[in-house]
């Protein structure tokens, strides 16, 4: 299964309503992680593949979205995007947060298991 692509509208329903102000309230029923790239970038190019192998692994137990950041720029200022890739990580309770650059594999799948199915 690979990573849904999310617009705005689609980010406000099933991750946080950002609307409502700066406050952070996880409408998930699984952790997820979002990949906030652009498509003329090479190493989203090389993370993609990756994302999409982890998403068949980890099926029903994380939810893996996507953000083009030239598509959805008002996302991308709001969780500050410098650089792509970037990617946000959510677990059920607590804050988020990031890593970027096109990560490896078995780091991908370390931060996965330490950090959104503790």
């Amino acid at each position: 299964m690979k990573a849904t692509v999310l617009t705005t509208a689609e980010f406000n329903k099933k991750v946080a309503n950002l609307e409502n102000g700066n406050e952070w309230k996880f409408l998930g029923e699984r952790p997820a992680i979002i990949d906030f790239f652009a498509t003329w970038c090479g190493p989203c190019k090389m993370l993609s593949p990756i994302l999409d192998e982890l998403s068949e692994e980890y099926e029903g137990k994380v939810d893996f979205y996507k953000v083009d950041v030239d598509q959805e720029s008002k996302l991308s200022e709001l969780f500050n995007i410098r650089s792509v890739p970037s990617l946000l990580f959510i677990p059920l309770t607590g804050n988020p947060g990031m890593l970027q650059g096109a990560l490896p594999k078995v780091q991908l799948k370390n931060t996965i298991n330490d950090i959104l199915l503790k």
